[in-house]
């Protein structure tokens, strides 16, 4: 019986050792795990604090909407006085400019060079005013606009991603 209790102890020894020596490979390399810029609250508030000042320097009311790098909506508002076709606009270019990692712009500018395909790409919006947000070149997120004319739309999200990067 003795024996038997011997053994087990340094079995559990054994074990308690494997278990540390395991603990210890995995801290070691847990500094090299892949990290993410992400788009957090605070990220999000300055976007928007500074959209809104820019349409009321520009004395537009324009729907605001912020996604992720997936075009998952993570914030939207509507000024008062916008029309409600620019919910579904926003949302739109936001996501475009998320997921193809350029300018809504882009795709204007394709359509009127004649390029129709922009009409049927996945998720494509070729009406200006989304803007990628983009750190160490990769796309975190994306902003866009929609209530004044494209190009202030556009310039009132550009003017967002500045404040963010401070550019």
């Amino acid at each position: 019986m003795a024996y038997s209790i011997a053994l087990q102890c340094k079995i559990l020894a054994m074990l308690r050792l494997a278990w540390f020596v395991l603990l210890s490979f995995v801290a070691a390399f847990a500094d090299e795990l892949p990290s993410r810029k992400f788009l957090n609250l605070a990220a999000i508030k300055v976007l928007v604090a500074t959209a809104e000042a820019e349409a009321r320097q520009r004395n537009v009311q324009v729907t605001i909407c912020i996604v992720d790098e997936s075009g998952n909506l993570l914030f939207f508002q509507k000024a008062d006085r916008a029309n409600l076709t620019t919910i579904g606009y926003a949302q739109k270019k936001a996501r475009h400019a998320a997921l193809y990692g350029r300018p809504s712009k882009t795709a204007a500018d394709s359509l009127k060079n004649g390029n129709l395909g922009v009409l049927v790409y996945p998720d494509s919006f070729p009406n200006q005013g989304g803007v990628p947000i983009q750190v160490e070149g990769h796309v975190i997120g994306a902003i866009a606009c929609s209530g004044a004319a494209s190009e202030i739309d556009e310039a009132i999200a550009q003017s967002a991603v500045d404040a963010l990067l401070k550019k």
